[in-house]
């Protein structure tokens, strides 16, 4: 029997693109029943996945082309424009990989990719993808929650915060050649953030391994939040009990806060968040607040000034 880890699909498991969005459309249903999250239990591409519970999917959020999803990119280690990381990543390697969970935890380890993942269901989720640029897509991950990292660490009682770093090695990555970022790229949650369901660690995208200029091997995803909070190639995760200092915020905490939270009643200096522009749409959509997951992760926040903490 094959070993292979669960996210590496062989190209003759791969549903066409065209099949794979006909055959995950999700409609709107009775007692709003936004759109089902798509879960897969170790399955492959082929297999039609059972519908889960709605995860604050709208009607009309149809998947973005995978094209689009592979081909616009931010992730600065490979190039501030949108096309570099395609451009410059291909020759990025991501096996063998090791990932450290550490801090205050009572389980620390150094993982292996394939074993950081053997002990979790992967699965498919279909999430909304914001840009603090006002741009958006819809993307099928594939990966496993955050939280099934984290109780397998075994968080002290003093934890309250989660670090997440990127690979430093400019060798391969030609943008940690430049000092646009104070390299390594750094991003961090509350715990309760990072513990909570939706927050998901992606192994693969349209049910593929994921792409380099995607975030391979492994990239957070936080679908409340602006995009920049999605570390990409993660090698470390650190349980905290101060606030960790993320990438953005230090280059311009006036632009980047550490919440990051989705919120069309708080504008970007330099533009407005209160639409966006989905990726392959001409006309602009209104902007979700927590970028349309408040049902889910409103609580979060209760009795917190918003504009203060953004």
């Amino acid at each position: 029997m094959s070993s292979r880890p669960k996210d590496d699909v062989r190209s003759s498991e791969i549903t066409p693109e065209a099949h794979y969005l006909d055959r995950r459309r999700f409609l709107a249903a009775a007692g709003g029943f936004g759109a089902a999250l798509l879960a897969v239990r170790g399955a492959t591409a082929d297999t039609l996945p059972a519908p889960g519970k709605p995860y604050g999917l709208q009607p009309d959020d149809k998947p973005t082309p995978w094209d689009d999803v592979t081909g616009y990119n931010n992730f600065y280690e490979f190039g501030t424009d949108k096309a570099d990381p395609k451009a410059n990543a291909q020759a990025f390697r991501t096996r063998p990989w090791t990932v450290k969970v550490d801090g205050l935890v009572a389980k620390p380890a150094d993982y292996a990719l394939e074993d950081f993942l053997k002990p979790s269901a992967v699965e498919d989720r279909i999430y909304r993808h914001r840009c603090v640029e006002a741009w958006s897509m819809v993307v099928p991950w594939r990966g496993i929650p955050l939280a099934d990292v984290l109780k397998r660490a075994q968080p002290s009682p003093k934890a309250k915060y989660v670090e997440f770093t990127t690979l430093l090695d400019p060798k391969q990555m030609p943008g940690q050649r430049s000092r646009t970022i104070d390299w390594p790229y750094t991003e961090g949650l509350r715990l309760d953030e990072a513990m909570h369901p939706l927050a998901f660690l992606a192994t693969g995208v349209y049910g593929r391994t994921l792409p380099n200029q995607n975030g391979a091997p492994l990239r957070l995803v936080v679908p409340w939040k602006y995009g920049f909070k999605g570390c990409k190639s993660i090698v470390r995760i650190r349980l905290t009990e101060t606030q960790p200092k993320t990438a953005w915020n230090q280059i311009a905490s006036n632009e980047y806060g550490f919440y990051a939270n989705v919120n069309p009643g708080v504008d970007h200096p330099r533009w407005s968040q209160a639409s966006e522009r989905r990726i392959g749409e001409f006309l602009k959509r209104k902007t979700l607040m927590f970028n349309g997951y408040a049902d889910q992760v409103a609580s979060l926040y209760q009795g917190m000034d918003l504009a203060k903490n953004y």
